[in-house]
């Protein structure tokens, strides 16, 4: 049952981070032949952030505590072994 759409969010967090994970230790093609690796992963969550601080604004970003969020879905995307879940070290970082 969702709360405030966190179950909903949760579950997309966990799918997206196990999703980049594989791709990154598999080395996954893209279409054109793109090899995803970490400077891709990299490159590309630089982006995605930038153009979430414009949709957002620079004061509502910096009140917000994406520079932590940011850092553990880096480290756990680019981890060599899987972590079972994103919630569990995400969850430990509200309480």
């Amino acid at each position: 049952m969702p709360i405030h759409n966190m179950m909903e969010d949760a579950v997309t967090a966990e799918i997206s981070r196990a999703q980049i994970w594989q791709f990154v230790q598999y080395g996954v093609a893209l279409e054109g032949g793109t090899r995803v690796d970490a400077e891709l992963f990299k490159r590309c969550l630089t982006e995605e952030m930038a153009r979430v601080k414009s949709e957002l604004g620079a004061e509502t970003y910096d009140k917000g505590r994406f520079p932590e969020a940011i850092d553990l879905f880096s480290k756990l995307s680019l981890a060599p072994e899987f972590e079972e879940f994103l919630t569990v070290p995400a969850y430990a970082k509200l309480g």
